[in-house]
């Protein structure tokens, strides 16, 4: 059970870069980066618009294309696609410590993870990626009560978090809260129709909560 929680986290909730992913998580994919093909994807932000906004309209747009979006490879190109826009703090400083944060985490330091973390957070509080990825720093030290709060922290800010919803799934899943869970990944499966993980985990909690009710 446990190795399916890895995944998870590994594919859609830690979102570090490629050699640290292959790194820490031989037996899951990482998040592609963005190919010459996802990055053609049109960008139709107006150009008055200050760059937070151009930020928040192309999120939107990704989202939009993400929850209509069949195709499971072009999907994970979009998540992908979003994925970089939530780790774009638009600060270096943040960016910096994010990186030194990813490498610690690679090598398995993550109390040295965690540190680096703890700054981001206490410096841009509304930065929803620096919760999200301390939250995974928490559940790989199996601080599942930490790891929560700071997932409901990164939902607060960013509430279409796929990750952060899989990690929040995949949580209440291995304490035994079976319909939080499916609920949980339902939430997911309303963002993110083609995450194939999250498909085969709603189904198999859908089948076993329907065993115990028969």
């Amino acid at each position: 059970m446990r190795s399916v929680f890895a995944i998870l986290f590994g594919t859609f909730l830690l979102a570090l870069p490629a050699a640290a992913l292959a790194q820490d998580n031989s037996g899951a994919q990482a998040p592609a980066a963005a190919s010459p093909q996802a990055a053609s994807l049109p960008d139709q932000t107006p150009a008055n618009q200050t760059q937070a906004e151009k930020r928040a309209t192309r999120l939107n747009e990704l989202f939009s294309q993400l929850k209509r979006e069949r195709n499971e490879v072009k999907a994970k190109r979009l998540a992908s696609l979003i994925q970089t826009q939530w780790e774009n703090s638009g600060s270096a400083s943040i960016d910096l410590m994010m990186q030194w944060a990813a490498s610690a985490m690679a090598e398995k330091k993550y109390s040295i993870a965690l540190d680096f973390l703890d700054q981001v957070t206490v410096l841009k509080p509304e930065y929803a990626e620096g919760w999200n990825r301390r939250a995974t720093v928490n559940f790989l030290m199996n601080d599942y009560g930490r790891s929560m709060a700071d997932i409901q922290k990164t939902l607060a800010l960013e509430p279409r978090h796929f990750g952060a919803l899989a990690g929040l799934a995949a949580i209440l899943k291995d304490t035994g809260n079976k319909e939080g869970a499916l609920q949980a990944f339902e939430q997911v499966l309303s963002v993110y129709p083609m995450m194939r993980e999250a498909q085969t985990q709603a189904g198999e909690l859908a089948d076993d909560l329907a065993g115990q009710r028969t």
